[in-house]
């Protein structure tokens, strides 16, 4: 049994599909196909249906990955241990992200974090903040981007950056004529917002006291944030964005911005990682990255702001 044959089984599992595995792994689908046979002759059972579309781990597969997962955990804890000794910067870093952060920081300072460090394979995913807890806690991540605290459970938070909401209001919205906007202003507004499970989401529904009622005469889509901008931007209701998507937008667009009366409401963002992570220098310099990529002013709580 060796490392590239649980590294194999594992990539099956997650990607459902020999071919893609495969190529996932850098290998031709046969030298795969192979490594995995010879295993499960090793063990003198099948690891995978492969009657099966997509394809799936049997009884005893399902536990021989399982025992995987953790198997190469211990190793790469141990390659972290050299790494973190020798202070060296390479390898792969998965970074989780939420969808709401991702295209308007990750600009910022990745591409500039690669250069000065092309050792580093860092993978972005995006997912939800639930979601990349869950996969953070079962080893699947190195850290994330998040909007909420997530101390305990094995896992430690970083503070980063405050960045306040912002509305956009369509010009035909009754709101575009204010220059700002009280929570209970948008009482009736067609309103675009993440659906359910995005923190985004959730910390606006807490701060303008989106109850039933409300929630009733709004439109909640699936969808990403740029499309609900576009959707403003075309006459129809209102969204909101964070500070840093402001940053990037056209002349036009910012006029369409409008600030909350205070107290504003702004979220903190946060690196979290699990409290068995050791590779702090990588760490450390991932934070200073993001501090130094964002306005001085967002590093610290402003007068007339709220955490929400």
């Amino acid at each position: 049994m060796t490392l590239q044959q649980l590294e194999y089984i594992l990539a099956v599992d997650e990607l459902k599909h020999f071919a893609q595995a495969a190529e996932y792994c850098k290998v031709t689908q046969p030298v795969l196909s192979a490594t995995i046979q010879k295993l499960e002759d090793e063990l003198n059972t099948k690891l995978f249906d492969r009657t099966t579309q997509p394809v799936q781990p049997t009884l005893t597969g399902r536990k021989v990955i399982e025992q995987a997962k953790i198997a190469l955990k211990q190793i790469n804890l141990i390659k972290d241990i050299v790494k973190e000794e020798t202070r060296s910067l390479s390898g792969i870093f998965r970074l989780g992200v939420l969808p709401t952060i991702a295209p308007y920081l990750l600009p910022r300072f990745l591409p500039e974090l690669s250069e000065e460090y092309p050792a580093l394979d860092i993978r972005i995913i995006e997912m939800k903040g639930r979601d990349g807890i869950e996969t953070l806690k079962n080893g699947e991540l190195e850290a994330i981007l998040i909007a909420e605290a997530t101390e305990g459970e094995h896992l430690h938070s970083i503070p980063l950056y405050h960045e306040a909401f912002l509305g956009y209001i369509s010009k035909y919205s009754p709101l575009f004529k204010k220059e700002s906007i009280r929570p209970g202003d948008i009482n009736g507004e067609q309103l675009w917002l993440p659906d359910e499970g995005h923190c985004f989401r959730n910390q606006l529904a807490r701060f303008c006291q989106l109850n039933v009622e409300i929630s009733g005469q709004t439109t909640y889509r699936q969808g990403s944030m740029e499309t609900f901008m576009r959707m403003v931007e075309s006459g129809k209701g209102i969204t909101f964005i964070p500070e840093l998507a402001a940053l990037q937008l056209t002349e036009e667009q910012k006029r369409l911005i409008r600030p909350f009366v205070m107290p504003r409401p702004v979220r903190k963002i946060y690196l979290a990682t699990r409290t068995d992570f050791i590779r702090h220098s990588l760490l450390n310099i991932l934070t200073e990255k993001i501090k130094a990529c964002v306005p001085k002013e967002m590093l610290t709580l402003q007068n007339g702001q709220k955490v929400v």
